[in-house]
């Protein structure tokens, strides 16, 4: 049985690269280590796929301590040959100084790293071993491929914190048979060591396998086999390929285990969720898993998961008929799809892995792809004038601009750089943004106008820009910032979030979620009129002047907030009816003109009213009744609202008592 030993590469007469160098090629990027190991190992794995209509892609990250049964040969294989200065090559420690931890990156339904193992003999086209065990830089081979010049594979030995790797793969021979592969790489930096016949200098790349030839081999066939199971690697399937990669104690940013592989779940839901859909019923084109010690991790599915469902209902509207064709005039040229979804939608809460894309609590982003479909950046566009509103895009490069959108990405192919490119490519990317800034500025400027008399301009942009203006009559839209404008009332008194007005005027200027009850007409009682959730009697026999008497009331708790259900958002307002005794609650909405004070109960051109879609009660039920007969208690119902898009909503809740006997 073959034993295998590691192989350090001396400089040759000729020169060669330092392991610094090929290190450093992947620049400075703005992604951390673990996102960019999602980005580009997937993207290997999706070139490798093994034919356009085959099945899924299977790809795996997986986190283990290795155990006491595979301990001893981890320590026992990867020493032997090794250098033995720390500096040059820390692995030894890495393996001496306690628990072993790996991260594996595996695919199954690919390729595998096939073809030669020599660099001099890799002369045809099937040269995938080589590419990624031997040689540096070489440009993609995949037509529409989603790599360019292989620096990806670089990050393998950036996340290891001694830059070692085992890469354990199966592929089919020219034979037609299967071969596994199984051989170990070190990237780390370049070093002198003092030798018989004098000092030499090594480049920092060295080799784990067969030595036994003038080139370190690869273990093949059984050896491979045997020497992986020794190792605790899974074994392949008869008739499986495709390619392992672990990771020797792997920099995990500070994250335990268990943080890193929930971290990465999602990471490859954000980066990878063109792969995980399906819009045409047959299965996803890529299946995904995440495990840590045996655990699995879930990855969050993008269809249920805020705010990728929008960016997935983009890709679906890019591919519809209410997609967009973007060109460039100037030289003419067709540059791809775009398609944009614009949404209600309540605040998000940022994850570690949302804000390394620079998306906080607002979507305003289209995602660019090239025809690989796989995530190249999230570019922001103008923020909508409300945070409650969102906004997401999908842009698709066309297959015959490929080329020129992958020239334009730096080695992450996490962007797309214009001023990296000559005239007229530097052009098309450049129009590409244009484009889309243009269609952006045309989803913003909304289609909701305001009736004749009125100030011409969207409703939506205006109750933006004026909803601070209108004292009282405040709401939630489509385009509207969600804050309180000040009032100008007076106020007596605010206990448990209820405003209390000092007078029956105040219900048009009281700084809290509108609520109005006019007067009722008739000559029997006095008048009851809520102000603010507060309640006051009139009484005809003092003139007016009016005493303050307990009534059925409307408790507000707190401000108005968007939460969604389902695919829709709905605006809701908690509130409670502390009186005892049966009452009747009935929802008063209407659409605030912006600038005017108005009241529109009828829809404004181009714009829906609010629904009132239900009462919750405090159990969760549901009820749709309309208006509902409550017992008043410290019980906490909920009204629902589905609000009119592109407008200003106003809530207000009635209250009267139900006669009884």
């Amino acid at each position: 049985m073959i034993r295998p030993c590691w192989y350090s590469q001396p400089y040759p007469p000729e020169g060669a690269s330092a392991a610094e160098g090929i290190r450093n090629q992947l620049g400075r990027p703005e992604l951390d280590l673990l996102t960019i190991l999602v980005r580009e190992s997937a993207q290997n794995s999706w070139d490798a796929r093994v034919r356009e209509s085959g099945p899924p892609v299977d790809y795996r990250i997986d986190m283990w301590t290795v155990g006491p049964a595979h301990a001893g040969a981890w320590r026992e294989l990867l020493i032997d040959g090794a250098p033995t200065d720390a500096e040059a090559f820390p692995l030894r420690d890495a393996l001496r100084r306690g628990p072993i931890r790996v991260l594996a990156v595996s695919d199954r339904g690919t390729r595998g790293l096939g073809g030669p193992t020599r660099a001099d003999d890799a002369v045809g086209s099937e040269r995938d071993f080589v590419s990624f065990i031997r040689n540096i830089g070489e440009p993609r081979d995949t037509a529409l491929g989603g790599g360019t010049y292989g620096f990806g594979k670089g990050i393998f030995y950036l996340l290891s914190r001694p830059g070692t790797v085992l890469i354990h793969s199966r592929c089919r021979t020219a034979r037609g048979g299967f071969e596994t592969r199984l051989i170990g790489c070190t990237l780390w930096k370049s070093y002198t060591a003092a030798e018989p016949s004098g000092r030499r200098r090594y480049t920092g790349r060295h080799w784990w396998g067969d030595t036994s030839g003038d080139v370190v081999e690869p273990l093949v066939g059984e050896e491979a086999e045997a020497t992986a199971q020794r190792l605790g690697l899974k074994a392949f399937g008869p008739d499986e390929t495709g390619t392992t990669v672990v990771v020797v104690d792997p920099n995990l940013d500070d994250l335990d285990p268990t943080e890193a592989a929930d971290y990465l779940a999602e990471t490859i839901t954000w980066h990878l969720w063109p792969k995980m859909i399906s819009t045409t019923g047959a299965p996803p084109a890529m299946n995904f898993t995440v495990t840590c010690d045996g655990v699995h991790h879930s990855v969050p599915d993008p269809r249920e998961t805020r705010p990728l469902n929008m960016f997935v209902a983009a890709y679906e509207t890019m591919t519809g008929p209410d997609g967009s064709d973007l060109h460039c005039l100037r030289p003419k040229r067709y540059l791809g799809r775009l398609g944009l979804v614009k949404r209600i939608m309540p605040p998000l809460e940022p994850t570690r892995a949302s804000r390394m894309l620079d998306i906080e609590d607002l979507v305003h982003h289209v995602c660019l792809m090239r025809p690989a479909e796989l995530v190249v950046a999230y570019h922001p566009g103008p923020k909508p004038p409300s945070v409650n509103q969102g906004y997401a895009g999908v842009f698709r490069a066309d297959e015959n601009m490929d080329d020129i959108y992958a020239l334009a990405e730096p080695p992450t192919h996490d962007a797309w750089n214009p001023q990296s490119l000559d005239r007229p490519e530097s052009t098309f990317v450049h129009t590409t943004f244009t484009r889309i800034a243009e269609a952006q500025a045309r989803l913003l400027s909304l289609a909701g106008v305001a009736r004749s008399g009125s100030a011409g301009v969207a409703l939506g942009a205006a109750s933006s820009l004026f909803s601070g203006l209108v004292g009282g009559a405040w709401g939630i839209g489509g385009a509207t910032a969600y804050t309180k404008p000040g009032g100008t009332a007076s106020r007596t008194s605010r206990q448990d979030g209820v405003e209390q007005g000092s007078s029956p005027l105040d219900r048009h200027t009281a700084a809290s979620p509108r609520s109005r009850s006019l007067p009722q007409v008739g000559t029997a009682g006095p008048a009851d009129i809520e102000v603010g959730g507060g309640s006051f009697a009139a009484s005809p026999d003092s003139g007016g002047a009016g005493t303050t008497r307990r009534r059925p009331r409307v408790q507000y708790l707190g401000d108005p907030y968007y939460e969604e259900r389902g695919e829709a958002s709905v605006l809701v307002q908690d509130f409670r009816l502390p009186v005892p005794g049966l009452q009747r609650v009935h929802i008063d909405l209407a659409v605030t003109l912006p600038g005017t004070g108005g009241r529109e109960t009828d829809p404004p051109l181009g714009a829906g009213m609010p629904v009132l879609l239900g009462w919750e009660d405090g159990d969760g039920r549901l009820h749709t009744a309309e208006p509902l007969v409550i017992d008043g208690s410290e019980s906490v119902w909920r009204a629902l609202v589905r609000p009119a898009p592109d407008t200003m909503t106003e809530i207000g809740i009635k209250v009267e008592a139900v006669k009884t006997g």
